[in-house]
């Protein structure tokens, strides 16, 4: 049997928007340095382009997919993943790479080798960013994300934005089923393999901001405001399930106690009891079928879901008791060390959920 080099058997793929000469140069590099399999999608450039992209397909192990109108970068990804799965089987992985000249051949090679040793894992190109030449904007949003990322998601990014990664072909399927058109695309990767215990190794890169990166298609704000979205749909999603799961046991409390049993004046500790279980009851499980189905959006749980459900409900009530009697009793008004519990139990409920509740099942 053939001995192949690591990149050989890894897969090149470099979603493209209306490149500059530099992308001719830099594939032809690619296929020198061992390359066997480059795929470029073209993703909706206009016709003045198409000789860049002819001149492409002249180098060696190099496929061009065309997108008639521009879709974005996620759907020129998933493009090239359905290209790869059918085409070409039994390659390591894929390496994604951009086209502006940020990701040196030698980056990708050091990639090529990560993915030789077979392991399940999302291998990310890691820049440098306290280098003085990076753009303050980059420094700046990259921290940003990688401390929310952490806080929301449990694991530390170093480089939450890079286009230089690598999976292996395993996770082809996995990668294209994941949500997002454009640059958000690769955001949402990030959540779903921490959502789904995949590593996310770094691997550092050289950092290259070629012109302040004017060749990217990234527009700063609006791409930006897409990835923050993104990055915090589901927590927000996760707190108006919570508030309104919160008027609903007031609301149901209040209609139980005063008008169902009328218990205004009597104010029977059993009526209060049944009327808080009720309201509770209720209001819990329609926050279980809105966090399943809408936040986390859960596809495949069923009995144990519910089962870890109630125990983390339980976990939180009993935590939330033993918080609040800690804090009033180290000094601290009973209200406040209520406030200050229930605050952080429920960023630890946020990540409990997604790690453990609503986990998909094997």
């Amino acid at each position: 049997m053939a001995h192949h080099s690591a990149a050989e058997d890894a897969v090149i793929l470099i979603p493209s928007l209306e490149p500059d000469e530099r992308l001719p140069a830099y594939i032809r590099k690619l296929s020198e340095s061992g390359f066997a399999h480059i795929v470029v999608v073209d993703d909706g450039s206009a016709e003045s382009y198409q000789p860049i992209f002819r001149e492409l397909e002249s180098v060696s192990g190099t496929t061009v997919l065309h997108h008639d109108v521009n879709h974005g970068k996620g759907v020129a990804l998933k493009t090239g993943y359905k290209y790869i799965l059918e085409k070409l089987p039994g390659v390591s992985g894929v390496i994604t790479a951009d086209a502006d000249g940020q990701h040196t051949v030698a980056d990708c090679l050091r990639l090529a080798e990560k993915l030789k040793e077979g392991k399940r894992a999302l291998y990310l190109g890691s820049r440098d960013f306290s280098q003085e030449h990076v753009p303050p904007k980059s420094r700046i949003g990259n921290r940003v994300t990688s401390v929310l990322f952490l806080l929301l998601y449990g694991q530390w990014v170093t480089d939450t934005q890079t286009g230089l990664r690598a999976f292996p072909a395993g996770d082809l399927q996995f990668m294209a089923d994941v949500e997002g058109e454009r640059f958000e695309y690769e955001m949402n990767v990030l959540i779903a393999c921490a959502r789904n215990r995949i590593p996310m190794i770094p691997v550092t890169i050289e950092t290259i901001y070629e012109n302040e990166n004017k060749g990217s298609h990234y527009h700063p704000l609006r791409d930006s405001i897409r990835i923050f979205r993104v990055l915090m749909g589901g927590f927000m999603k996760f707190m108006g399930s919570s508030l309104l799961c919160v008027l609903i046991d007031q609301g149901l409390f209040n209609l139980l106690n005063l008008a169902v049993f009328r218990n205004g004046t009597v104010k029977a500790a059993s009526l209060i009891l049944a009327s808080t279980i009720i309201a509770r009851v209720i209001s819990a499980s329609v926050n279980f079928l809105i966090n399943r189905n809408l936040v986390f959006k859960q596809k495949n749980g069923g009995v144990k879901t519910i089962a870890r459900y109630a125990a983390l409900t339980i976990a939180v009530m009993l935590l939330s008791a033993a918080g609040t009697w800690a804090l009033s009793h180290a000094g601290m008004s009973s209200t406040v060390a209520k406030l200050i519990t229930d605050t952080l139990l429920y960023f630890v409920s946020f990540r409990v959920q997604q790690r453990w509740v609503f986990r998909e099942e094997e």
